[in-house]
């Protein structure tokens, strides 16, 4: 019987020098967008994808990112003493009461295949998800995540979320070249990390979510240090490749790249106007702004 995705790895060892100061002492993954860390919105992703065990890939300094999830006794009695009820409940459900998580150190800063690969003693045998909360996708029915496991359940193989890019920009991501599409996914025939553009196989690029099945490991404990001196995830899938099917799926929903300033930015207002506080005064607010004839 093919097993269900269960589990998801979540890379946060990262340094976040584009964020820097703001995350000399913070994870880039605990930045809000509005009032939720991006971490939590990832989390949110792998729950409503029916996933009840998150594995965070962590380094050094990235104590914020536990303790987010953790019970946090005082705060809760504070509240409790203060009446604040509606926000001790959200304390308090920052995480189901089903779902657990593990936290593994990176050792190195290697890159998100060596990430991926600290993870096999808690994955095992199993498919998994790997979700990179920079990438925050929005997608108010059912999310990216639930999207690719319900296509999992019926290929069983693995499966790279995709999205069409500027041609100008293939350099900064994994670009794949795909098979004739049926419906919204097609099967991989050949992944490039970080190509040029005037070499890029297509502008078809891998975000950050994954369905992988557990022969990655195998394909990633050989694979060698590829573009900027990192072990990369999307040489491995290259190699998988060779063994199986790995298919690319362009997913329904709008993708924040959280991981530069502006695509941060685009992600807060667009985020604040679908809060359901604040999204009348925020578009008020906006919109008297733009008549401001210095803005």
């Amino acid at each position: 019987m093919t097993r269900k995705i269960t589990k998801a790895v979540f890379p946060v060892a990262g340094l976040g020098t584009r964020f820097l100061p703001a995350t000399k002492a913070s994870p880039k993954e605990m930045l809000p967008i509005v009032d939720k860390p991006l971490i939590q919105y990832a989390v949110e992703e792998a729950v409503a994808a029916g996933i009840d065990t998150m594995v965070f890939i962590t380094g050094r300094s990235k104590r914020a990112i536990p303790d987010h999830f953790d019970k946090a006794y005082e705060l809760e009695k504070e509240l409790e003493a203060k009446g604040k009820t509606e926000t001790l409940d959200l304390i308090r459900n920052i995480l189901p009461s089903h779902v657990s998580c593990v936290f593994i150190r990176q050792p190195e800063a290697l890159g998100l295949g060596h990430a991926v690969y600290c993870a096999r003693p808690v994955i095992g045998d199993e498919p998994f998800a790997v979700i990179l909360a920079d990438d925050l996708i929005e997608d108010s029915t059912r999310g990216c995540m639930a999207q690719m496991v319900n296509l999992y359940e019926k290929k069983h193989s693995s499966i790279l979320g995709v999205e069409r890019i500027n041609p100008a920009d293939t350099g900064s991501y994994g670009i794949v070249r795909t098979g004739e599409f049926t419906g919204k996914y097609g099967p991989v025939e050949m992944i490039v990390e970080k190509p040029k553009p005037d070499v890029a196989p297509s502008n078809l690029a891998v975000v950050g979510r994954y369905i992988l099945t557990p022969g990655i490991f195998d394909k990633l404990k050989k694979t060698k240090r590829g573009a900027g001196g990192e072990i990369q995830l999307t040489d491995a899938i290259a190699e998988l490749m060779h063994d199986e099917q790995v298919l690319a799926y362009e997913f329904e929903g709008k993708r924040y790249d959280c991981g530069t300033k502006l695509g941060f930015l685009i992600a807060t207002v667009e985020h604040g106007l679908l809060h359901k506080e604040l999204k009348d005064d925020f578009l008020a607010y906006l919109r008297e702004l733009t008549k401001d004839e210095n803005f």
